[in-house]
């Protein structure tokens, strides 16, 4: 009879060193599937605030849709009539299809959709695996058709994005979709497993309480020039192309109407902006307005605010700024005003709400709740930010 194997010496430590790493994998395996709210970066609770009132299909009747400065910018919370934002930092088109997807599976589906993005996320990529796929935001099929859009239309740039790890991009996509640890190893380490939890809590809870509002920079000013004003012509990306208007599209089919409304962006970022950026971008949309009746461009498409008004040097509106808009914006959407020409008074600060003051507003804003501090999306290095006097009152003159 053979001997039994013996586990002493060299083999029982292999042994026990490699279940001891699996069983440590696995257990951080399920940290990640489980806990995220622990450890991911601040943002991660606003997204997955979002996520959550699109679970419980708790939108009202008017959808935000959009990038970082309408996430900013427009507190539906405040508003009289019932509205939810669902527009997240380095939101592109297909960010805003996605949401617009899960909004439309719900049994009361919005009455309109107000869509807000700058013309910098019609050109570049930006933040879809660092933020939208880590975040959980879209579904293994949603990346699927990603890849198929991407490889149709010529356009990798963001399906093949800063991917320095030299693996397949399939085995990539798998890896993202099981959530494999390696993926989120420096988010673990930054937040030290559970350092984080408080804090994103609260961010959670605040971003549940504002329908999806949050804010980025609150500094009293900024005169930091945004991407905007580095962009040298307006050419937006096939691929980014494709979902806008597949997400016109499916707003028509649906009978949904859309307006596009652009947050302003501060004085000194507009100063710099190429003059035929700006007309290469309304007339990029005014061929969108054509092919759907239901699409509307309101007000300008670039429009600008005093640098007071804005909290960081990627011309976020800071609290005082985004309550003036939010306000006036909730005017523009009550009957009998025109939309077209209330908003275009709003964006050039001639709207005054019906309380005499366009920052005239309930007080119930906890801006130290909802303020949140991400990395970002254009640099990996902290956003530049200034003192500039503060907004007043006097403004416009």
């Amino acid at each position: 009879m053979a001997p039994l194997m013996s586990f002493t010496g060299p083999k029982r430590f292999l042994v026990m060193f490699g279940g001891g790493g699996a069983i440590m994998v696995g257990l951080v395996w399920l940290w990640v599937l489980t806990m995220r709210l622990a450890f991911l970066d601040p943002e991660y609770p606003a997204w997955h605030a979002k996520q959550i009132l699109l679970a419980n299909c708790d939108l009202g009747d008017t959808l935000i849709l959009g990038d970082s400065r309408a996430a900013a910018a427009i507190i539906p919370a405040r508003w009289r009539i019932s509205a939810t934002n669902l527009a997240v930092g380095g939101g592109e088109p297909i960010e805003a299809l996605a949401a617009l997807t899960r909004a439309l599976r719900c049994p009361r589906p919005p009455k309109r959709v107000i869509l807000s993005l700058d013309a910098v996320h019609f050109t570049e990529p930006d933040l879809f695996w660092e933020r939208t796929v880590r975040f959980g935001f879209v579904d293994a099929g949603e990346i699927a058709t990603l890849r198929d859009v991407s490889h149709a239309t010529g356009d990798l740039s963001i399906y093949e994005q800063r991917d320095t790890s030299g693996l397949p991009f399939w085995l990539r996509d798998e890896m993202y979709r099981v959530r494999f640890p390696s993926l989120y190893f420096s988010s673990l380490l930054r937040g030290g497993l559970l350092l984080r939890w408080p804090r994103n809590r609260a961010i959670l809870k605040a971003s549940l309480a504002s329908h999806g509002q949050y804010f980025f920079g609150v500094a009293l000013g900024s005169d930091k020039v945004a991407p905007d004003g580095l962009l040298l012509k307006f050419q937006p990306l096939p691929v980014l192309e494709w979902y806008f208007n597949r997400l016109l599209e499916q707003l028509e089919v649906r009978g949904i109407p859309v307006a596009f409304i652009a947050v302003p962006m501060n004085d000194d970022t507009e100063r710099q902006v190429a003059p035929n950026v700006r007309s290469a971008f309304r007339t990029w949309l005014a061929a969108f307005e054509t092919r759907y009746p239901g699409f509307q461009v309101v007000g300008d498409v670039m429009p600008h605010w005093p640098d007071a008004f804005f909290g960081d040097g990627f011309a976020h509106l800071n609290p005082q700024g985004a309550i003036r808009f939010s306000t006036g914006l909730e005017r523009c959407l009550e009957p009998p005003e025109l939309l077209a020409e209330c908003v275009q008074k709003l964006q050039d600060g001639r709207l005054i709400t019906q309380n005499g003051d366009s920052t005239a507003v309930r007080p119930n804003l906890d801006v130290g709740a909802l303020s949140v501090q991400v990395e970002p999306p254009h640099s990996s290095q902290p956003a530049p930010q200034s003192s500039v006097p503060a907004p007043q009152s006097s403004w416009p003159p």
